[in-house]
């Protein structure tokens, strides 16, 4: 029979091990060492099944699976859509126009992203449910090199306050 103390031990230990191989694998001994089923183990320790079995097989055959974290997760939009950087520089490449001020060489974008989002939709035959959001479109946009801000138009100089010579009488 295994007393509370030693059931706490048991969890706490495999809790602290953050790594998935060194884990099952001390999940594999104790069950053995303890002569129990998976589930005994499952309700005494509150591990789960697959992971138990997953365990007592490597233990069993000697090879270490291979956990993958990294594949995991969400696509990114260009898996799904791998035209849609294309479309989205032809779109904007039209307007586009240089830094008012002729100090660098950026290219800055007259559109918003709401509005290449329904030049999309429109010209490229996008549906509006399978394009990413406002903020993903802007992400792409930055990463193809167009900056989205205001272009700063010309502006006309202050008119002072001084009477001029031409404007007296």
């Amino acid at each position: 029979m295994i007393t509370e103390d030693v059931r706490g031990l048991v969890v706490r230990t495999a809790l602290s091990m953050t790594q998935g191989a060194p884990r099952r694998g001390y999940m594999a001994d104790t069950i053995r060492s303890f002569d129990l089923g998976q589930r005994e183990a499952q309700t005494l320790f509150g591990w789960g099944r697959d992971t138990i079995r997953k365990a007592l097989h490597e233990q069993r055959s000697g090879i270490t699976c291979c956990d993958a974290f990294s594949q995991r997760g969400r696509k990114r939009a260009e898996h799904h859509l791998p035209r849609l950087l294309e479309d989205m520089r032809d779109l904007v490449q039209d307007q586009c126009q240089t830094d008012g001020t002729f100090k660098t060489t950026r290219l800055y974008c007259r559109l918003s992203v709401a509005a290449v989002r329904r030049q999309l939709i429109a010209r490229k035959g996008y549906a509006d449910e399978e394009l990413p959001t406002i903020q993903t479109l802007t992400t792409k946009m930055n990463v193809l090199g167009f900056r989205l801000r205001k272009v700063a138009k010309s502006r006309p100089l202050k008119k002072s306050r001084r009477p001029t010579l031409s404007s007296r009488i």
